[in-house]
């Protein structure tokens, strides 16, 4: 049961060292995933599993996030401003 605490804890702690601020939702909503998960499967499942399969739902839901949102050229722009990054003409 420790195991699926610590996840969310290292990822709030990270959340809060990179942007300076707490989110109790983003902090909530891996545990919602995990019941979630849990009720999916029917089964007692080991726990390794469920946390993977929770980073796994995520990373998709953000890469799919991203690509509705276009955030590569929005970054692009960003980039070439903050860092001075020349793109090769598409």
């Amino acid at each position: 049961m420790y195991l699926y605490i610590i996840t969310p804890l290292l990822g709030s702690l990270k959340n809060y060292v990179k942007y300076k601020r707490f989110n109790k939702i983003i902090f909530i909503r891996s545990f919602y995933i995990y019941i979630l998960l849990n009720i999916i499967i029917r089964k007692n499942q080991n726990p390794w599993m469920i946390l993977i399969l929770e980073r796994w739902f995520f990373f998709i839901f953000k890469i799919i996030r991203s690509l509705i949102r276009n955030d590569y050229k929005l970054n692009k722009i960003k980039y070439i401003k903050k860092y001075n990054i020349i793109y090769e003409e598409e």
